[in-house]
Parts: structure tokens; C-alpha cells; sequence
């Protein structure tokens, strides 16, 4: 397909196709497919929405042009791909990115639209690697750490694994409490996925950041590279120039380094030393192939701080920070603002994509309203979808206690789903080739009304079956919602003209009352509280009560087993 917009009409309406592949491997169903940019892997929109009138243009700039004379002696994955070389770990990324060659994933890392975060000391400890930026799918990444007054080693260690169960692509950890080094080298000896910091924590652990010097800022990076972190939020961009943005401000600076920062830098009435120390940072960085994710430091805290002159202003200087980064082979992601009016992400996204040169855009959220605490899981994931469509690579999540407290396990499992949803939307809307194929599969499942089929090719099984199962723990041709006879899928599939529900695979032989729950599904609907204790008992060992099941294993709640009336009040009972 070309550039230009391609027309289909349907009767007198026009459907805006760009030339985006279809999400659909198979094209299945009806649907026409994306409304997105036809993808330009190698280019500057690779996977990208059609810009809306006014939003800045992509930037022509790549880190090629900031490192005229590639290294002759590699030693990051953006120096290797510079030279055209295709590296072990680029090959992996293409076996986990079915829809990219190596050769496209070495092409991206070498515009630095794309990173490979993968200290060489963490390969070497299991690191599985992944890729982040617009070409690949959209990441998320979680967030854990011991605070000085919760948590400790093994509970990390436990939320790692949980993150990481629940799709977390990778792990901050960032912990301002405990034995920090203990607790690092603990999650990187046992995490495949990437690591990142913020290097500033440790920094100042028992001591002001008032003192903060030079000579501490590189020996904890050293320390933390030698140990294996693949990613550092370094918040170089908050400059002393900034800071009278910030007094109109409702809620100030919210970003824990960019707070610190700018005490320090009014304390000294010097510039931020990480911007003064920058280049000496790259050097180190590039010794292990720590990757950057420039610390957004003046993030707004509150919709009505966001898009203003000091977050711009800081996302300037991180432009500046990437091209002098990438010029050092340094591999770079930039971090993004975190509570954005809904109207305003798409302008936030394509203006850093402009100023940046394309690096992958990292983003918290953002919010897209401020009165849910408790609820801004959602109310993140939202902006979130928006985000990685306007271009965001990756996407923090936020879980319910964002604001609160600490989170605890089911709280990450929350965030992790949540952000999940955003990312896998994003990459459907985007046109990435086979992103929809799981969803295809589900609904064909949906359509020949296989449960069994339908929970394991669900995101959480146990909790898709938990759902069923308290209302009717009986698999048959209709669901608790509508009943029997008013099920418009099993209607559907009656109808001999139609093809839904008759794909052969996902035939089912007739009606079976589903098995005893695991204990997994038990404790979802203990803890839900809508059955009674006896209620979730009774699912759990199958003690059957008035649902009796016929000779020919279906439920006396299903039409074909018993008299119509009888099953309705079974259905109503």
C-alpha cells in the first residue's frame, strides 16, 4: 500500500485507511483492519498514528547523525549496530518480535529508536534480552522496592516474580530502604527481564543531598553497573534556569530525583551536577552498556501543571542530553510526564518524538483525571492506551496505591493488568502484524461457546473461570447474563448462514458441569465476598445441590436435558 489515504466505501460512508497492515495475521472476521500509518520500520514513524492537525512533524535527526565515525572497538548494542553488526542479543529480540527481522531490530538500534536494555553482567547472569521502542510492542515496565519503613529482600524478590508473571516486561526497583546492595544484587541474580534504577537513592542513603558530590555520583554508578542494573533514570534535564517555572505550580516538582535535585542545586546555586558530570556519566554507562532513561524531573504531579513551560523546557534539554548521549554510544530512552488531560497526550507524545530524534519514549500513566485515588490504575491506563498509540514505547504502570502507599501483591497484579490492557490496545490500533491474532482466537472460542477454550486463552484463566463459575459453574450453550433463550451467540451460531461459532477447533461435545475450582479460583471469590463461605465450598468440592446433571452429563439448568420450564427456574433459582 502507498502513503496516501486509501478510501473503501461502505454504501455512502469512507472509511480513513493509511496503509497499516491488519492486526490480524489471518485477517480474520470482518473488520478493515488499523487506522494507523502504514509502518515505516527504518523510518521515522515506524508504527505510528496519523497525526492530528498541528502536532509537531518527526524529527529527520537519528543518532547517525551524532556519531559521524562509528567506534571501531563496540562494546553497546548501539555501537555494534552502527557497524552494521547483528549481535546474539538483537537475534533474540527478533525471535521474540516475530513481525521484525534482526536486521530491521539492528536498523532500529542504530537510529537509537531502539534500545536493547542488557548490562553485560546481567547476560551473564540469565538476562533474557527485549527490545523497547515504537518498531516492537509496547512494554511495561513495574515498579517495587523496600521503603525505610515496609517491606524487605524476599518480599521484593516475591514481587518481582508476581511482576513478572503478570506481564511485566521489566522491573524498577527502587528502594529507599533496607541494605540497598543486598537487595539489588538479590533481584538481579534472579530477574530475566531488565533492571533500572534511580542511582540517586542510594546516593544519599544517611546523608543529605546537600552533600552530594561528584565523586558520589560516579562511585554509585560504577557500583551499580558492576552489579548489573541495565537501565539508570538519570535527571541531568532539570537545570537551575528551570526552577522559577516551577513557584505557580499547584503541586511543584512531584519527581523524587528532580525534587532533590533542585534542592540541591538552590542550596549550592550551582547547576545540576548530572548535567555538569554528564559526559563522565556515558563513560561509565558505556563500559557495562547501562542504558539511559532520562529522568523526567518536572513531570507534572497534577492535571493543572501539565504541558507547561518548565515540563517543556526540561524536555528540551533532554533532547540535548540524547544527541550528546548517542554521540558517546550510549543507549538512551526518555522518560515522560505522568497526569496529562487526555486532549494534550498525543501533542506531549510527537513533541518528544520531534525534540528527541525518535528515542523510545517512556511514560507514567499519564492520569487523565486526578480525583480516583484508589482507582488510578484506571484512570492511568486510560491515558496510558492513548499514549502508546501517539508513540510511547513503554509504559510504567500505576497500581491502586499509587499516591497512597506501598503496593502490595495483589496491588502489582492490578497495575500489571491494567497496563497490560493499555499496551496490547495500543498495538491492535497501531496495525502491528499479529497482534490481534490471541484476541481472533478467543472470540472464536466465544462464538462456538467453548468455555474451557475461552479461559485458557484468556489473559488470567482463574480469574475468567472464577467469574463464570459464581453464577453458573455449569459450561453449556448460554451464559448467567442472558440465559438460555435470550443468548444472541448461541442464536447466532443456530443460524445455518452464519459462520460464527462453527470453526471446527473449537467445537464441544455437549454441556459438563465445570470442575471443582483450583485453589487460585477459590480465593478470587473469597475474596470477592459475593458467594457465602458455604457457597465457595460448595464450588470448590463440587458438592452438588438442586443442579442435577443428567445421564448424558448435562445440567437439568439446560433446555436439551430437561423441560423448558423447569430449566428457566433452575436459570432463575
Amino acid at each position: 500500500m502507498n502513503d496516501t489515504q486509501i478510501n473503501i466505501g461502505l454504501g455512502e460512508h469512507k472509511l480513513p485507511l493509511q496503509g497499516a497492515e491488519n492486526p490480524s495475521t489471518e485477517m480474520q472476521g470482518t473488520s478493515p483492519g488499523s487506522f494507523a500509518l502504514r509502518a515505516t520500520i527504518g523510518g521515522s514513524t515506524t508504527f505510528s498514528s496519523p497525526d492530528t492537525p498541528g502536532m509537531p512533524a518527526p524529527s529527520s535527526k537519528t543518532a547517525h547523525d551524532f556519531n559521524p565515525t562509528p567506534n571501531a572497538n563496540p562494546v553497546t548494542q548501539l555501537e555494534y549496530a552502527r557497524l552494521g553488526t547483528i549481535t546474539t542479543e538483537m537475534k533474540r529480540v527478533a525471535q521474540r518480535e516475530p513481525h521484525l527481522t534482526a536486521e530491521q531490530v539492528r536498523d532500529e538500534v542504530a537510529t537509537g529508536r531502539m534500545i536493547i536494555p542488557a548490562n553485560r553482567v546481567h547476560l551473564a547472569m540469565g538476562l533474557d534480552p527485549m527490545a523497547i521502542g515504537r518498531a516492537s510492542l509496547t512494554k511495561v515496565n513495574a515498579n517495587m522496592g523496600a521503603s525505610p519503613v515496609s517491606s524487605g529482600i524476599e518480599e521484593e524478590l516475591e514481587k518481582l516474580h508476581w511482576s513478572v508473571k503478570w506481564g511485566a516486561d521489566t522491573v524498577m526497583d527502587l528502594s529507599t530502604g533496607g541494605d540497598l546492595n543486598a537487595c539489588r544484587t538479590a533481584i538481579l541474580r534472579e530477574s530475566t527481564v531488565p533492571i533500572g534504577t534511580v542511582p540517586i537513592y542510594s546516593m544519599i542513603m544517611d546523608k543529605k543531598i546537600e552533600d552530594l558530590t561528584p565523586g558520589m555520583i560516579f562511585d554509585e554508578l560504577e557500583n551499580q553497573a558492576k552489579q548489573g542494573v541495565d537501565y539508570f533514570t538519570i535527571h541531568a534535564g532539570v537545570l537551575h534556569e528551570h526552577i522559577p517555572y516551577i513557584k505557580d505550580r499547584l503541586i511543584g516538582i512531584v519527581s523524587r530525583g528532580g525534587s532533590l535535585l533542585a534542592k540541591w542545586m538552590i542550596h549550592h546555586n550551582k547547576q545540576n551536577p548530572m548535567y555538569d558530570c554528564f559526559d563522565d556519566i556515558c563513560d561509565v554507562m558505556r563500559e557495562y552498556d547501562v542504558s539511559f532513561s532520562l529522568g523526567d524531573g518536572l513531570r507534572p504531579g497534577g492535571l493543572a501543571d501539565a504541558t507547561d513551560e518548565a515540563q517543556i523546557r526540561e524536555l528540551e534539554v533532554l533532547g540535548e542530553l540524547t544527541e550528546r548521549a548517542w554521540a558517546k554510544g550510549v543507549q538512551v530512552m526518555v522518560e515522560g510526564p505522568g497526569h496529562v488531560p487526555f486532549d494534550q497526550i498525543e501533542y506531549n507524545m510527537k513533541l518528544q518524538r520531534s525534540l528527541c530524534h525518535g528515542a523510545p519514549f517512556y511514560v507514567l500513566g499519564p492520569l487523565v483525571t486526578d480525583m480516583f485515588p484508589g482507582y488510578d490504575h484506571i484512570t492511568s491506563c486510560i491515558g496510558a492506551t492513548a499514549a502508546a498509540y501517539h508513540g510511547a514505547s513503554m509504559l510504567c504502570y500505576v497500581t491502586p496505591k499509587e499516591h497512597l502507599g506501598l503496593p502490595k501483591k495483589d496491588d502489582v497484579k492490578q497495575g500489571c493488568v491494567a497496563y497490560k490492557i493499555a499496551a496490547h490496545s495500543a498495538d491492535i490500533a497501531l496495525g502491528i502484524p499479529g497482534a490481534r491474532d490471541s484476541d481472533d482466537e478467543l472470540t472464536k472460542a466465544r462464538a462456538a461457546l467453548n468455555w474451557q477454550k475461552h479461559f485458557d486463552l484468556s489473559f488470567d484463566p482463574d480469574f475468567a473461570r472464577a467469574m463464570h463459575d459464581e453464577d453458573l459453574d455449569v459450561d453449556t450453550d448460554f451464559c448467567a447474563m442472558c440465559g438460555h433463550d435470550w443468548c444472541s451467540v448461541r442464536i447466532s451460531k443456530e443460524i445455518q448462514e452464519f459462520a460464527s461459532g462453527k470453526d471446527e477447533n473449537y467445537a464441544w461435545d455437549k454441556p459438563k458441569v465445570s470442575a471443582a475450582l483450583t485453589v487460585e479460583q477459590k480465593e478470587i471469590l473469597e475474596q470477592r465476598g459475593v458467594l457465602t463461605p458455604e457457597e465457595v465450598h460448595k464450588l470448590a468440592t463440587k458438592v452438588k445441590g438442586k443442579m442435577a446433571i443428567t445421564t448424558e452429563g448435562k445440567a437439568s439448568c439446560h433446555s436439551d436435558a430437561v423441560d423448558s420450564e423447569t430449566a428457566k427456574a433452575l436459570q432463575e433459582s
